[in-house]
């Protein structure tokens, strides 16, 4: 395996993402805007703007959505998972990544939030 490779910033302690040889693991993404904010509305438009998160994340280390190969989801209740499930599907529509959901408590008032690997060979 090749050397670990951190990518992005983070104002707590965490990395955005990581490279481990062809593996990229994107650290559990929020609805949180790019200033910080976090967004409003519901279900939907937060599983929307975590997977832009996740996208982003991604292209810090050259991979994309099409690489990624197994998702972790927290909704905060369980009564969400329709509409998470709705946004989601719209995302990864053509063979969808393995995925693992469970209803948490979570670390900010948001009602999701996503963790993914990608499987990415480097070139």
């Amino acid at each position: 395996m090749s050397r670990k490779q951190v990518f992005g910033s983070s104002h707590v302690p965490l990395s955005p993402a990581v490279r481990a040889g062809d593996f990229v693991f994107v650290s559990g993404q929020v609805p949180v805007r790019a200033d910080g904010t976090v967004v409003d509305g519901g279900i939907e438009p937060q599983t929307r703007q975590v997977l832009e998160n996740v996208k982003a994340a991604l292209a810090l280390a050259g991979a994309t959505m099409d690489d990624v190969v197994k998702t972790t989801v927290w909704i905060e209740d369980a009564r969400d998972f329709g509409g998470m499930n709705k946004v989601y599907g719209s995302v990864f529509a053509k063979e969808p990544p393995a995925r693992t959901t469970v209803e948490s408590r979570l670390m900010i008032d948001i009602k999701v939030e996503i963790e993914a690997v990608a499987y990415a060979p480097v070139k």
